[in-house]
């Protein structure tokens, strides 16, 4: 008998539920924000922050579009190039969206973590680098010790690139690999060595980073499970201190650099499950703990920590630590969380700088969360991060009969309960081991935006 803690992998019932349906980074799900919540409306809530003395530390995500090549599998937001001027004018703009915010932002400016995400943020050269957290650094006061991540390609970053990160005060990174098979690297334009990804996590250890994560993916062409168990091997063989194994979502007429994959190579359903039910085993046979979502931790690191204690918080960046952050956003499609507003950027460049020169907050869309959907987004961020949901404490903390108040979901959950996902008591609803995989389906059960909208396709498969 499994205990709560352990994953169970049943290849049935994982086909029997893997379904479409959102990665719960946000509740409501971005394609929910509707452009009526503007540039005004974030500068309101961003002015209210100190409101009935109630001020939360602050989180920063930059969000750096570049890259100079274009891996084919990608779906983020970016600009393959190779001119520095773009992005020198790109830093300008973003320096101009920083001075905005700030002038409209209530509250201490304290920050206790800070993210640069992309495209690829190393695109960025050593003086823009400093210029950027420069800025940062004359608007923002950044506490010692806090989480200050940058996610790198190894391609592109040598010794001396990492240990100017350290010296800019960042002290986690995250490293994309998908997949060592050189067949894989070709078949997605993104050859990456054994040896660029080793210098790189080696200078990381040198110079003082306290965390190492990787990024692998699983479904990509030409993959099989032989060749992803030597990637595996070579993973561990460089023991990072996070690893996340993230499923191939192909969806061509969404994103455009996909086209260029064969679907002739991809792996079938059969194939992708048993790569996936591979990497379980041999990361929790080598100790990594399941935090959940594609997500695994070295028993000590900091996410399993929080997960025991149960601080686990779930953002646009993925499992975080810092779950009473207010998230300031920054630059094309960045989504900022404040109070109980989103609020999602402009996605091009002409766009964001349009509005920069006007003055204006380049807002494209965002929504101010009603009182369901922060009842909600409570009830799947605790799924999510903890595996469990205290019917109590929800019913204390949102003055509602949470059987009376969800007894249509109640009845759609009793399909997974007897599917042994699921149990539920008087005072818990508590996610299995057979359902831990699943939990995205698990949570959908609560999404009243997908009760009422069974249009699922825009989303990848839960598994």
């Amino acid at each position: 008998m499994a205990s709560q803690n352990e994953l169970v992998f049943d290849p049935q019932l994982i086909r029997r539920f893997d379904i479409n349906g959102p990665r719960y980074t946000s509740y409501p799900t971005a394609d929910r924000f509707i452009e009526a919540f503007d540039a005004r409306a974030l500068t309101d809530w961003l002015g209210k922050r100190a409101v009935g003395g109630v001020s939360r530390p602050l989180s920063l995500y930059f969000h750096i579009p570049f890259c100079n090549t274009i891996c084919y599998y990608c779906a983020c937001n970016k600009i393959i190039t190779k001119d520095h001027g773009r992005s020198a004018k790109y830093l300008d703009y973003m320096n101009r969206e920083i001075g905005l915010q700030v002038a409209a932002l209530g509250g201490p400016r304290q920050v206790t973590q800070l993210h640069l995400g992309g495209g690829t943020p190393t695109f960025l050269s050593h003086d823009e680098l400093r210029r950027l957290m420069a800025s940062v650094r004359a608007n923002f006061s950044l506490v010692p010790n806090g989480e200050y991540s940058i996610e790198v390609d190894p391609r592109k970053v040598d010794f001396d690139t990492v240990e100017l990160l350290a010296s800019l005060g960042f002290n986690r990174m995250s490293v994309g690999v998908q997949d060592f098979a050189a067949d894989v690297q070709i078949a997605t334009n993104r050859v990456q060595s054994f040896d660029e990804t080793r210098l790189v996590m080696e200078a990381a250890r040198a110079t003082g980073f306290q965390s190492i994560s990787m990024d692998l993916i699983y479904g990509l062409p030409r993959q099989n499970i032989d060749g992803f168990g030597r990637t595996l091997e070579q993973v561990l063989e460089l023991s990072p201190d996070r690893i996340s194994v993230y499923s191939y979502a192909h969806l061509p007429a969404l994103f455009k650099p996909q086209r260029r994959i064969l679907p002739g190579e991809l792996p079938g359903p059969d194939a992708r499950l048993q790569i996936l039910q591979l990497a379980i085993r041999r990361l929790t046979e080598a100790g990594y703990v399941y935090i959940g979502m594609d997500h695994f931790a070295k028993p000590d690191d900091e996410l399993t920590v929080a997960q025991r204690q149960g601080r686990l918080h779930r953002n646009f960046q993925g499992y975080s630590t810092q779950a009473e952050c207010d998230m300031l956003a920054f630059g094309v499609s960045a989504i900022a969380k404040v109070g109980p507003v989103y609020a999602q950027n402009r996605k091009t460049l002409d766009e964001y700088y349009d509005a920069l020169d006007r003055d204006e907050l380049p807002v494209l869309r965002g929504i101010e969360l009603t009182a369901d959907d922060l009842l909600r987004r409570s009830i799947i961020q605790s799924l999510m991060c903890h595996f469990a949901l205290s019917i109590e404490s929800i019913q204390i903390a949102h003055l509602i009969d949470f059987r009376e108040y969800f007894s249509e979901e109640l009845a759609d959950l009793a399909n997974m309960e007897s599917a042994a996902l699921v149990r539920i008591e008087d005072d818990w609803i508590t996610v299995l081991p057979a359902g831990r995989l699943l939990v995205r389906a698990i949570a959908m059960v609560f999404d009243r935006y997908l009760r009422a909208d069974r249009e699922r396709k825009r989303y990848s498969r839960v598994i």
